[in-house]
């Protein structure tokens, strides 16, 4: 997307209406996609670059997926993931299930890359948020709406 659409993309994201729809509807189009194609498209990856997470359930132990934007870093073994929940009260599940069980895999690319996740704190938690809201700013409209600090998730490669 070139400059004027990802801003018109920005702006629609930063809404609480879009808050209100887009956790029932962007995950099941990411994940019916996401099923057609292979597992090599994501839907949402037309705004941001998007991973399958696969990880153990903090209470089921059940696998879940869950498809979710991700800012992938330098060298291309980690990523961040941020526990925005749309600007939403509570934390999002798939953020207690890493809590749980840190190891999990992600589908990046039509590949399944196994991973270990970690979250981040203190300074460096302030370095990866910075770089978060460079890459996609409405990140700073849903940590406005919330009293809860957004969490966020280093993968590494394991």
């Amino acid at each position: 997307m070139a400059g004027l659409g990802v801003r018109f993309v920005q702006r629609v994201s930063s809404t609480r209406a879009f808050a209100k729809a887009a956790p029932h509807v962007v995950p099941a189009l990411d994940r019916a996609v996401h099923r057609l194609t292979g597992g090599r498209y994501l839907l949402s990856a037309r705004m941001l670059p998007g991973v399958i997470l696969t990880a153990t359930g903090a209470r089921s132990g059940r696998l879940r997926r869950t498809p979710l934007a991700c800012m992938p870093e330098e060298g291309g073994r980690s990523w961040i993931l941020v526990g925005s929940n749309f600007g939403r009260t509570g934390h999002p599940a798939w953020t207690h299930n890493l809590l749980a069980h840190p190891d999990a895999s992600i589908s990046w690319k039509g590949r399944d890359v196994p991973v270990t996740a970690r979250l981040l704190a203190g300074g460096e938690r302030a370095r990866a948020w910075r770089a978060v809201l460079a890459f996609w700013p409405p990140y700073a409209a849903y940590q406005e709406r919330v009293t809860r600090q957004i969490r966020l998730f280093r993968l590494t490669v394991r």
